[in-house]
């Protein structure tokens, strides 16, 4: 069975905390039975274009270390292989693209499939989740979004405001993916995307991976497994069906699910989803095989 996870920020931690264990580590991905593990360039704490340089080119050298290694980079979901562990990037935060259009197709080239149009700080091209929920996608946010869609670089809505959201369902060129987000009909939190927001999703060929950050699975008690698959089940109910999968949030969040602590965990997960009903095409398309599909519609 092929199983990607669309999210982790094992890059960042590579790069700011040397030497330090992280959540992923290859041995870890190939007992987890992982394919694809997505990892995030995340923009980091400061904002600010020299930092952000920074933080880009050192997450860039970590990546060709781990290359160096052995690690393979994937270009594309449809790479993927049973049996074998690949790696894609993605970018948390669109700060980079601020410097002009031209610098998205850069970017492109070095592999980055995905683009989370914020993360927690509003940014020339659109408004973060944690500051209003009303202000749209900027010209520019507009302009570079589409210019990412003509390059196959997955629009991310896991950080965004609403009122974004709206836009690039609305009016732009292809649909988006939201990378580590939860249901918020089960934990209400605004990182997370209302039963509205999630049938427009479904409805226009999107794809959601789950978070596995507690606070998003249950904001006012414990996660556990079961929690992890009350969320795909929500969404299931709202026509999810071949549009849902995994964004674990790996190295990039500070508690975890209990019995889901690292990909290892990846088998238990599955097991869960067999003890609460999935049948073997589900339990593919959830392991793995939506998300890959999801590039298909949008290439």
């Amino acid at each position: 069975m092929i199983l990607c996870d669309a999210h982790c920020d094992t890059l960042y931690n590579l790069y700011t905390k040397p030497g330090q264990p992280t959540d992923i580590t290859m041995e870890r991905l190939e007992k987890g039975g992982v394919n694809l593990q997505t990892m995030a360039m995340y923009i980091g704490s400061d904002p600010s274009p020299e930092a952000v340089d920074k933080l880009m080119k050192g997450m860039f050298e970590e990546f060709e270390k781990l290359k160096q290694q052995g690690w393979v980079q994937a270009m594309d979901p449809s790479e993927t292989e049973d049996g074998k562990v690949k790696v894609m990037l993605s970018l948390e935060g669109c700060e980079p693209f601020e410097k002009g259009l031209t610098v998205i197709e850069e970017y492109r080239r070095k592999g980055i499939r995905m683009a989370a149009i914020t993360w927690n700080f509003s940014n020339k091209l659109a408004t973060s989740h944690n500051t209003d929920a009303t202000t749209g996608l900027t010209e520019y946010g507009m302009q570079a979004i589409k210019e990412m869609q003509r390059l196959g670089i997955a629009a991310d809505v896991s950080h965004i405001n609403e009122a974004g959201f709206w836009d690039i369902i609305n009016k732009t060129d292809a649909p988006p993916v939201a990378s580590h987000s939860c249901a918020r009909a089960l934990s209400e939190h605004t990182r997370n995307l209302t039963d509205e927001q999630l049938k427009a999703m479904f409805q226009n060929g999107g794809w959601v991976g789950i978070n596995f950050f507690p606070k998003f699975l249950n904001i006012d008690g414990p996660s556990t497994l079961d929690t992890v698959v009350d969320h795909i089940d929500h969404m299931y109910q709202l026509g999810g069906a071949g549009y849902v999968g995994l964004g674990s949030d790996f190295d990039g969040i500070g508690t975890k699910p209990e019995g889901l602590d690292n990909p290892l965990d990846f088998p238990a997960l599955l097991n869960k989803l067999r003890e609460r009903g999935y049948k073997k095409p589900d339990l593919e398309d959830i392991a793995g095989q939506a998300f890959i599909r999801y590039y298909k519609r949008i290439s």
